[in-house]
């Protein structure tokens, strides 16, 4: 079969009039892999910026305070206030052997704190050094709280990021230093810089003092008193099964109805993360059912496209059929040039949601450290260009079909 000049011509106006249709038409991939590995990436870094807000807190730990009671019991009538003492420490170790830590808190109604002409609001905590394996601090200066700090009542401190920040802007280790709290002088021993600031109790996340637990028991007058216990379990140890005998312990010790859940308040941290386990599960979910859902409709526009590209190129492929290309050759290069379209727009996708995301992350830096992680890791990169690839082939079946069913009698006929 001749080819003449005019034929030519058209044959080369129709390809490049679809490759720029299957070029907008690719867009629809770009987006559903761009929207893919975006979610992805946010959604990982959302879940970080969330787990900060308890990170170092163990996951098995409970922690149990004293509020007005909800329920009369031996007598008492309800609402009645009650508190805590350091003999409930012993009393809950001997009655529950499968807590590996059992520490008292002491709370105040904070005040501020000066470093020359430098103040902040603050609360304070006293604790004991064993309180670290509950809270996980990341000291970036100094030490935490020790026995002899607390043998001796040591006037010392542990401060925390944003009370850092505001007493000593100028940065460095502040570490031997002292700070005025009220009429109170304290030397800091160490900084804490976990972002572990979600679980402050009764000030401003970040802004908490940690002082000797025996020290501020003295200072402030508080006896034997206790705000707040905090427990971790044994390794293995699921520390729901554990709440009720811990509820049960403190409220007969101190004549509170062992079912006022309201009276004897206990926070199991355990159930926390276990929410948030189940919901990032279901927010993953979500994000590769929305992101497969855009993807798969990309790959629609771009079969559809090929079909229009097959039909509008009848003439070139009955020329090729004529001069002896095999129904194989055909199915190879309708194959092939959807692969390639839906690659192409694919790893265009992945390459733009990277870099927003590096983006977001550059955002979330702060003195040189990540806050949170925005990306997606290399074989979730590998995973969706696998499935790039795998609807490309799918989206070139129907107009590959179509192309291997077209003969030189049809080229003619539509020519």
């Amino acid at each position: 079969m001749r080819i003449d000049l005019d034929t030519y011509h058209e044959i080369i106006n129709t390809l490049t009039r679809n490759k720029a249709r299957s070029f907008l038409t690719g867009f629809g991939v770009f987006w559903g892999v761009f929207m893919l590995i975006a979610l992805i990436g946010g959604g990982q870094g959302l879940k970080e910026l969330l787990n900060q807000n308890f990170e170092g807190f163990a996951t098995n730990s409970a922690m149990v305070w004293a509020q007005p009671t909800t329920k009369a019991y031996k007598g008492l009538r309800k609402g009645r206030y009650w508190n805590m003492d350091y003999n409930d420490v012993q009393r809950v170790k001997n009655r529950v052997p499968e807590l590996d830590v059992v520490t008292p808190l002491l709370f105040s109604n904070g005040g501020t704190a000066y470093a020359g002409d430098r103040k902040s609001t603050v609360g304070i905590d006293g604790v004991m050094p064993d309180y670290a394996d509950i809270s996980g601090p990341k000291m970036r200066y100094g030490r935490y709280l020790n026995d002899m700090d607390l043998a001796q009542r040591r006037k010392v401190c542990v401060i925390q990021k944003k009370t850092y920040k505001d007493l000593f802007p100028e940065g460095g280790d502040p570490c031997g230093r002292f700070i005025r709290i009220d009429s109170m002088y304290y030397q800091v021993v160490g900084v804490d810089y976990s972002n572990a600031e979600g679980m402050s109790f009764g000030s401003e996340p970040g802004t908490t003092v940690l002082l000797p637990i025996t020290l501020m028991q003295q200072t402030y007058n508080r006896g034997s008193q206790v705000d707040m216990l905090a427990f971790t379990g044994r390794k293995g140890v699921v520390m729901s099964t554990l709440a009720p005998r811990i509820r049960e312990t403190i409220a007969r010790a101190h004549s509170v109805d062992p079912t006022d859940e309201q009276g004897v308040m206990l926070f199991n941290t355990e159930v926390l993360f276990q929410m948030l386990d189940s919901l990032f599960r279901g927010v993953n979910f979500l994000i590769w059912l929305v992101g497969l859902g855009t993807l798969l409709a990309g790959a629609i526009g771009v079969s559809n496209i090929m079909m229009v590209t097959v039909r509008e190129r009848t003439t070139e492929i009955g020329i090729r059929r004529a001069i002896g290309a095999t129904p194989a050759n055909i199915l190879r290069q309708i194959i092939s040039e959807s692969i390639v379209l839906t690659l192409v727009a694919g790893m265009s996708g992945i390459i733009f949601a990277v870099l927003i995301l590096q983006m977001l992350e550059m955002g979330n830096t702060e003195d040189g450290i990540v806050s949170a992680h925005f990306q997606v890791d290399f074989w979730t990169a590998i995973l969706a260009a696998a499935v790039i690839a795998v609807m490309g082939v799918m989206a070139g079946l129907a107009p590959a079909a179509r192309a291997m069913s077209i003969t030189p009698v049809d080229a003619m006929r539509d020519e």
